[in-house]
């Protein structure tokens, strides 16, 4: 067993502060929570691997449910021609040109640095949605490849669209098909997936009928993105005189394992829709903004009952500071400075653990018995006392992901004073800049 020692334990669980705390870890689960030295008298020399918190703040790793991880190559990529006036622009100007550009080797590359990233700002779980149109089959298995090499947590899914025609589209479907198979043959604790698709506007009926069919075979749930721009409602109330989420209802496909990306253009009868079939939405604050998007009204959705979670969407690997940006957008948009105290922290600390819930076999997102071992430790000396009733208030005014010095993945120690256990960072980092300079002249 393993026993973190001397750390100031928030559990995020029942708001539990542990000062002089420990966490005792059996394998790749937490047996026991409590002060270190009463978990010292108690396992004694069943303890065989002892790490010194120094009175750092100890925290569960953070839960990314809507991630790219291939936007990696976007950072700094030079646009052609007149700026993207809107949503649509954006996808085509940037985003599908970048998409269809990858090959298998990008799609790795892409995947491995934005997951160590993601350790160094100490998110331990991610649910990633992929799009690389000319690089379809095994796709997923380049990403579950760079993600099982830096050892973190990932549900994936392939994005299955009608945009680049037929043939394209059944290659999507058979990717997500194959790849739910094998995940679920392996029944690997670190890999899970889901079924992506793109957006509504991008998927015609006969699509959705296949997609509906396969994932009530395989137990599953789609991962799409859900009315972040207007468009998208326009093209379905155009097309099939429907808006979107009554469209995705009819063919089955809103169920608790939905994972619903922004959200932004809902109506309420749309949203008392989700709300009532359990379905997961999840709000990227950063993105929408800069997108220019519209704002997803979390506080009512959440008033109605519908879980909602939050996502970075690729803008950023440091949950950190999502945190900080949706808070202050909410409090901005309703100009109510009370506003979002509550709601934030529910929808990373408690939704995002409900959501990953689903999908996994032991708890994540809390410090407590049964849960996995995923967890980290923060270099912050706080200017106040951390208690049980201001805590949440450090980690959104205080904390940030630059901090974590160590984050460790089901028992394992995957990052160690800022450095990404058995990666060669500097071959890594030199081959991905590498690589996305080609890519970039592909454009």
């Amino acid at each position: 067993m393993k026993l973190i020692e001397n750390g100031l334990i928030i559990t995020l669980n029942q708001d539990q502060i542990i000062i002089d705390g420990g966490v005792v870890i059996a394998g790749n689960l937490i047996k026991d929570i409590g002060k270190s030295q009463e978990l010292k008298e108690k396992y004694g020399l069943e303890i065989i691997e002892v790490i010194d918190a120094q009175g750092k703040i100890v925290l569960p790793g953070m839960i990314n449910t809507h991630m790219h991880l291939y936007s990696s190559f976007a950072r700094g990529m030079a646009l052609e021609g007149d700026p993207p006036q809107n949503f649509i622009e954006i996808l085509e100007k940037l985003w599908w040109k970048l998409d269809k550009a990858l090959d298998l080797e990008d799609v790795y590359y892409s995947a491995l640095l934005a997951s160590i990233e993601a350790i160094k700002n100490g998110t331990t779980t991610i649910f990633d949605h992929h799009a690389s149109p000319n690089a379809i089959a095994g796709s997923l298995d380049m990403i579950a490849k760079a993600v099982n090499e830096v050892g973190i947590r990932a549900n994936l899914a392939y994005e299955v669209s009608d945009r680049d025609g037929r043939e394209v589209r059944e290659a999507g479907i058979l990717e997500n098909e194959r790849f739910i198979r094998f995940c679920q043959q392996q029944d690997n604790e670190l890999l899970t997936a889901s079924f992506g698709l793109h957006a509504s506007f991008t998927l015609g009926n006969e699509t959705l009928e296949k997609v509906s069919r396969l994932t009530k075979e395989l137990d599953t749930g789609v991962h799409i993105h859900l009315a972040e721009g207007l468009a998208d409602q326009e093209d379905s109330i155009e097309k099939y005189g429907l808006r979107v989420v009554e469209r995705l209802a009819e063919y089955g496909l809103c169920n608790e394992k939905m994972l619903a990306a922004h959200g932004v253009h809902l109506s309420p009868k749309e949203v008392e829709i989700l709300a009532k079939s359990n379905v997961n939405l999840i709000h990227n604050p950063e993105s929408n903004m800069s997108n220019a998007v519209g704002y997803t009204p979390i506080v009512e959705m959440l008033t109605k009952g519908l879980t909602v979670g939050l996502g970075t969407d690729g803008y950023t690997t440091d949950n950190f500071e999502s945190i900080k940006v949706a808070n202050l957008l909410h409090k901005h948009q309703l100009q109510n400075p009370s506003i979002a105290g509550v709601e934030v922290p529910q929808m990373v600390f408690e939704n995002n653990r409900q959501i990953a819930a689903k999908y996994l076999k032991h708890p994540v997102g809390s410090l407590e018995e049964g849960s996995y071992a995923d967890l980290i430790i923060v270099d912050y000396q706080p200017t106040t006392p951390i208690t049980e009733e201001n805590y949440y208030y450090h980690l959104l005014f205080g904390i940030s992901g630059g901090m974590v010095e160590l984050t460790m993945v089901n028992g394992q120690v995957v990052m160690q004073d800022r450095e990404i256990v058995g990666v060669d960072l500097q071959k890594v980092y030199e081959e991905g800049r590498s690589r996305a300079q080609r890519l970039w002249s592909r454009l």
